[in-house]
């Protein structure tokens, strides 16, 4: 676990006096965030000004994802977190175990005003990342005009990148291949449904390049590796606004949402509940995404955002046909199929 960063913003007088009132908590308030840049990003737009507005220190630390942090502090009864973000997976087990609080939305703003998948039981989403189809302009001559293309190696030929997991892959291929967002787990769910998505995947098989990071997809693109790619839409803005000539393609992209969530037994949780409801700033959000092109929550954010960097997010139109992997549907196939599909999914990649 990474050394917490204090930041010095308190105000002295209020913090004395809650000393002398007996009011103290024993630590303060503390967020845990993903890190380097973009916990650079969210300092800067949300926690020091919420630290500055309600007079308090505010300490930060890393989230390294996964179980293992959170297995440790049950294991430890030691909470030293009040927020974090966390992804879907995480964010449920959290849930269903008692870890997270349940929210009173009631304290946070009215749902109506969020994009749907910001809104949870447990947690408040933070901001939504999309995985679409890329290409680079300067090489690629015919470019994609639907999904489908992207397994169009005779109207398009080269290369393709592909994350390399069958979760948000075996859905993209199904929506490829004619199948609505509404149905892909209706379909997937059988066995036919199944079958009809790795054969999609067969039909360009040897032509796939699997990555395993996200910010392989958009070098590979650069240097012409692949004329196409899946990609995750942050890391092709970031290429961009280096001079880079990238494309994308929002048509049935993948969306995800990451979540804030209390944890149950913190001892800040008004503290907590205030952070949630300072960082639904429309103005806030619209700000943030000068540094991270991810969609916001709060739908009342997009008035304060230029047109031209609204078509780079997913937000608005781009996300009106997106996949959501946060669903209740697609969270409830994946826990259930996961170890089947995934045992299937690694024979089929070893075969040639």
């Amino acid at each position: 676990m990474t050394t917490q960063r204090l930041l010095h913003i308190a105000l002295a007088g209020a913090v004395a006096g809650m000393l002398t009132a007996g009011t103290a908590q024993a630590r303060d308030f503390t967020i845990a965030s993903w890190g380097g840049g973009y916990q650079d990003s969210q300092r800067k737009h949300f926690f020091t000004p919420f630290a500055k507005e309600q007079g308090i220190n505010l300490l930060e630390d890393t989230y390294l994802g996964g179980w293992a942090q959170f297995k440790a502090m049950q294991e430890t009864n030691n909470l030293p977190w009040d927020v974090v973000q966390v992804e879907t997976s995480e964010r449920i087990r959290g849930c269903e175990e008692g870890l997270f609080l349940e929210l009173d939305w009631s304290r946070i703003g009215d749902k109506s005003q969020f994009v749907e998948p910001a809104v949870d039981d447990c947690g408040l989403g933070v901001v939504g990342v999309s995985q679409l189809v890329a290409w680079n302009a300067d090489l690629v001559k015919a470019e994609p005009t639907s999904i489908a293309d992207f397994f169009d190696l005779e109207k398009i030929p080269g290369k393709r990148g592909m994350r390399s997991d069958p979760k948000g892959t075996l859905e993209f291929a199904l929506m490829a291949d004619g199948v609505e967002p509404a149905d892909v787990y209706k379909v997937m769910s059988t066995k036919e449904g199944l079958d009809r998505a790795f054969a999609k995947l067969e039909s360009i098989k040897p032509q796939i390049q699997w990555w395993e990071a996200g910010a392989q997809a958009p070098e590979w693109l650069l240097s012409g590796d692949v004329a196409m790619s899946i990609a995750y839409n942050g890391r092709i803005e970031a290429a961009n606004k280096e001079g880079k000539n990238l494309k994308m393609l929002w048509e049935k992209n993948v969306l995800y949402f990451d979540n804030w969530v209390i944890f149950k037994d913190s001892p800040h949780v008004d503290m907590a509940y205030a952070f949630l409801k300072s960082y639904t700033d429309p103005k806030r959000e619209a700000a943030f995404t000068e540094d991270y092109t991810y969609g916001p929550p709060n739908k009342a954010a997009l008035q304060y955002i230029k047109p031209e960097v609204v078509a780079k997010l997913p937000a608005g139109d781009n996300i009106k046909d997106a996949l959501f992997t946060g669903s209740e549907e697609s969270v409830d196939f994946w826990l259930d199929n996961l170890d089947e599909i995934t045992e299937r999914w690694t024979a089929w990649k070893a075969r040639n």
